[in-house]
This record gives C-alpha cells, structure tokens and sequence, in this order.
C-alpha cells in the first residue's frame, strides 16, 4: 500500500497569539506580511531589524511560538527547523476619544487594536505566499 496518511508523520504546529496590542491592524500587516511563509530563523532576524514598531511586538510573538513549538516537541532543537505556516492580524475593541475643535465642535480620534497569531510548524506544507 501506497503512502497513505496514517504513515505520514504528524506535524508538529504550535500557535501564539497576543490581543489588543495597540498598534492599528494596517501597520500589523505590513511587519506580519515580511516573516509569512519563511523560516522561523529567518524571520526572527528579519523582525529584529524591522524598523516598524509593530517588529519588536511580532518578534516576541514568533519567539513565543517558537518556545511553543520546542515545549510540544523536544526534538526540535532550534527556530531552524520550524516553518511560519500561518501569521493573521486582526481588527480589536477600537478606543473613541474626542479632540476639541473650533468652535465647540468635537472631533472622534479612533484608537485602534489588534489580535496577532502567528502559527509555527515543522513542515512546511501549509505555508502560503
């Protein structure tokens, strides 16, 4: 019989996710979009020289992953061997505040919030571009 998926070694994948970190999701994407579907490893050394602020709040976050991953499997022995298979950013609670205006008007600043995950794995198949 053929390669069939009860021969086919379980992945190991181990997640992280950080909430309502205070960085609007737009600018999450765009340190988020850099580490999706690389290595760990090097993602880790692409997020400690991002110039983002968002890149500091991400590295702690794969690193976290990472420790994840070594914890569910202690074969693995470094960020090397794991793959970013999956990393999203979504919207928070968003904070309404009001900035005085001319004229006794007021003007809505909205503070906005994002949920961060980041998916690690040892293989790669799921990873996407």
């Amino acid at each position: 019989m053929p390669n069939t998926k009860a021969d086919a070694p379980e992945a190991t994948v181990a997640r992280a996710i950080l909430r309502d970190i205070r960085h609007t999701p737009q600018k999450a994407r765009r340190v988020v979009d850099l580490i999706r579907g690389s290595r760990a490893d090097q993602a880790l050394s692409v997020l400690k020289f991002a110039p983002q602020a968002a890149g500091q709040d991400v590295y702690n976050l794969l690193a976290s992953a990472v420790a994840n991953a070594k914890q569910k499997n202690p074969a693995i022995r470094d960020a090397s061997e794991l793959w970013v298979i999956e990393a999203l950013v979504d919207e928070g609670v968003t904070m309404k505040r009001f900035r005085p205006r001319a004229q006794g008007r007021g003007f809505r600043i909205l503070k906005r919030s994002s949920h961060i995950s980041v998916v690690v794995s040892d293989i790669k198949k799921g990873a996407t571009k």
